[in-house]
C-alpha cells in the first residue's frame, strides 16, 4: 500500500528520485503511464497486469471504452530504477503532466501519482468541498 506526500525535483537530465517509502514497493521495475486529473500514475508490475485484465474485459464496440483503454496504454511506459533510485520521466509524460522541476509524488493505496507541484496545489487549493465527498463515499459504501 502506497501512503504519504514527498516533494523533489526533477535533476538537469530529467531524472526524479524515487521516494524511499515507495521504493520497495514499486520494485525496480514498474509501470508509469498518463493519469488522470493531470497526473501521471505508477503502478507495480503485478497491479499493472490486473488492471490490464480488467481492461481487456471491457467491450471493443464501446467508443468510451476503447477512448480509455487508448488514453492508458499509449502513455505507458515501463520504467526501470538506477542504482541510486532514479527514473527518467519520458518527455511524452512530462508534457502530459506539465511537469518542469518540481514535483511531488503522493502514494493512493495501490499506485503512486506524480504532479507537477504547481499542479498539485492548483488541486489542493480548488475548493473541494470533503464533507460533500464524504457525503458522496458514503452512498458508495465507505
Amino acid at each position: 500500500m502506497f501512503i504519504g506526500e514527498y516533494e523533489h525535483a526533477l535533476d538537469s537530465k530529467k531524472r526524479m528520485i524515487v521516494p524511499v517509502k515507495f521504493r520497495e514497493g514499486l520494485g525496480s521495475k514498474f509501470i508509469l503511464t498518463k493519469g488522470l486529473d493531470g497526473c501521471l500514475y505508477a503502478y507495480t508490475l503485478n497491479e499493472w497486469e490486473n488492471l490490464e485484465l480488467k481492461l481487456k474485459t471491457l467491450p471493443l464496440t464501446n467508443k468510451n471504452a476503447r477512448a480509455f483503454v487508448r488514453f492508458f496504454f499509449s502513455g505507458a511506459n515501463e520504467l526501470e530504477m538506477d542504482k541510486q533510485s532514479r527514473i527518467v520521466i519520458p518527455q511524452n509524460l512530462l508534457d502530459y503532466a506539465v511537469i518542469k522541476k518540481e514535483v511531488v509524488s503522493i502514494g493512493v493505496s495501490s499506485r503512486v501519482e506524480i504532479w507537477s507541484k504547481e499542479k498539485w496545489k492548483q488541486y489542493n487549493d480548488s475548493n473541494i468541498d470533503f464533507d460533500e465527498l464524504a457525503e458522496q463515499m458514503s452512498k458508495l459504501g465507505i
